[in-house]
């Protein structure tokens, strides 16, 4: 009785540390906890636009109260050099520029334009600028269309986004992509973006509200956020596979063994 009583005192205080381990390693679940317990609070102003980059797709349309004046400008270009289209029309009304790796595009009559670094708005503004010289108030529109992000890791619904705004913030990433699963660490979340031809990375604290002021809260073309598992993952992926292992390496000593059975059997039965 009395090694009975010893042994049950030693599985609960085993399942007490076991209990006490784990509680120390969980996950926090909410966002933003260092203003959990604030009511009401004030942000800086982000000015953030995202710029103009090699690879960009924009949809250019130009317009004024006389159509018949801005056709031009909404014709398909073709470079000089080689004779190939530079702009792709996805019908009579729409083109679409790619910009190179200089950053330009060759537009209709103005010829080729270094719109890298450039915002939408300025470059809306500077084509309005110079067709106006021609065309008596003109009005230009500039979107991005191939805007789109990456998200991957312990989300709900991992892949590549697209997006069909400017400001488009981490928080609308991860809404999109169905939120973090309860096992993603939500204190490291990696993202890589690449500026000036050279990648660099950075971690986010999604439990500080110190993001929401970050550089990085508002992506950019082509950003690639990564959420990383927990512990409790990366114990139940090992466990896991642990046991598949243990299972496999038993069901070929079963098999072998019954092999070895059977020519037993059968060398004794000759």
């Amino acid at each position: 009785m009395k090694t009975m009583r010893t042994l049950c005192m030693a599985a609960a205080v085993a399942l007490m540390m076991g209990v006490s381990s784990c509680s120390t390693s969980k996950t926090v679940l909410p966002y933003f906890t260092d203003i959990a317990e604030i009511q009401e609070g004030t942000l800086p102003d982000m000015d953030y636009v995202p710029v103009i980059q090699p690879d960009d797709m924009l949809n250019i349309t130009v317009t004024s109260l006389n159509p018949e004046a801005t056709i031009i400008y909404n014709t398909p270009a073709f470079n000089a050099s080689n004779g190939s289209m530079t702009q792709i029309s996805t019908n009579l009304n729409v083109l679409e520029y790619m910009v190179n790796a200089n950053g330009d595009i060759n537009f209709p009559i103005l010829g080729t334009i270094h719109v890298g670094g450039m915002t939408t708005q300025q470059l809306q503004e500077y084509l309005e600028k110079r067709i106006s010289a021609d065309v008596e108030d003109p009005s230009v529109t500039v979107r991005l269309t191939n805007f789109t992000v990456v998200v991957t890791g312990e989300v709900n619904r991992p892949g590549r986004q697209s997006v069909n705004r400017e400001r488009y913030s981490i928080l609308d990433a991860l809404a999109q992509a169905g939120d973090l699963t309860p096992y993603g660490e939500r204190n490291n979340i990696l993202l890589v973006r690449e500026e000036n031809g050279k990648r660099k990375y950075v971690r986010l604290n999604m439990n500080d509200s110190e993001v929401l002021t970050s550089p990085y809260f508002y992506l950019r073309q082509n950003d690639y956020i990564y959420v990383e598992p927990n512990k409790v993952r990366e114990a139940n992926a090992k466990y896991n596979t642990d046991n598949a292992y243990k299972l496999s390496l038993a069901s070929t000593v079963v098999s072998g063994a019954a092999a070895i059975i059977s020519l037993v059997i059968a060398l004794v039965v000759k």
